[in-house]
């Protein structure tokens, strides 16, 4: 067990979305607390991200919004990004990679959650 817990809220951004052009932008802000009891520093992300037609996008890259930052013990990071769907409903999902000191290397799981349109039944 890694200690580290991510949660994650979701909003629909309807001023930046275009339905008639299949733009559908939502913004999620996540949350990663360290509950264990030595620091971690995030090194590398991996999304998949899933449109309404099962269409699936991976993403994987270093760090998250340009950063890699390491989260002491009782602490948390928190952070704002965004994804495009060409569907009004869609899922992401992925994991961090993080590095502790010893340069142990581990993964923490991002739980799935929904991309939807409020106006949307799902």
């Amino acid at each position: 067990m890694s200690g580290f817990e991510v949660t994650v809220e979701v909003r629909y951004v309807e001023s930046e979305s275009d339905p008639a052009a299949e733009r559908y932008l939502f913004a999620y802000t996540i949350t990663i607390r360290n509950n264990g009891d030595e620091p971690g520093t995030l090194i590398n992300r991996h999304w998949q991200i899933t449109d309404g037609e099962g269409k699936v996008e991976e993403v994987r890259g270093p760090g998250v919004v340009g950063r890699q930052p390491r989260i002491p013990p009782a602490q948390a990071f928190r952070y704002t990004s965004g994804a495009v769907l060409t569907t009004p409903v869609g899922v992401m999902q992925g994991e961090y990679e993080f590095e502790r000191e010893s340069g142990e290397r581990f993964e923490v799981p991002i739980p799935a959650f929904a991309l939807r349109v409020p106006t949307m039944v799902h």
